[in-house]
């Protein structure tokens, strides 16, 4: 009795999963001409867009920040204007020479690296 259960109960298992097979075949054809020749509207994703008052406050902020950024970079090259000019006429010269000094040392760094870097770069072109 109990091998006849299990026997119809293993077919109905295996009938039920194959029912369940063929209608996931059934669901999952797909038509690539339809696929293809959809309106272009169906592709589009929709964007929610903000109200007017939201869109013109985040304008009114950012140049807002654009001229503060634009306010502190003035105080910055005036600091550094005022700094060279409080100095006496001896540093102002070192500091002239100094600045010879580090853009070069920068302007061969650069150099080195980029020729350092053209094997390496060529491996990948």
């Amino acid at each position: 009795m109990n091998k006849l259960s299990f026997k119809k109960l293993l077919l109905l298992m295996s009938f039920l999963s194959f029912l369940t097979i063929v209608a996931n075949a059934q669901v999952n054809q797909n038509n690539p001409g339809r696929q293809m020749f959809r309106a272009s509207s169906e592709n589009k994703e929709s964007k929610a867009k903000n109200p007017k008052k939201v869109s013109r406050n985040k304008k009114k902020q950012e140049a807002n920040d654009r001229k503060l950024q634009k306010d502190y970079d003035k105080s910055v090259v005036r600091s550094r204007k005022r700094t060279y000019e409080i100095q006496s006429p001896e540093v102002q010269d070192r500091m002239k020479q100094n600045k010879k000094d580090y853009t070069k040392r920068d302007k061969m760094k650069k150099k080195k690296v980029k020729s350092g870097s053209k094997g390496a770069a060529s491996k990948y072109n």
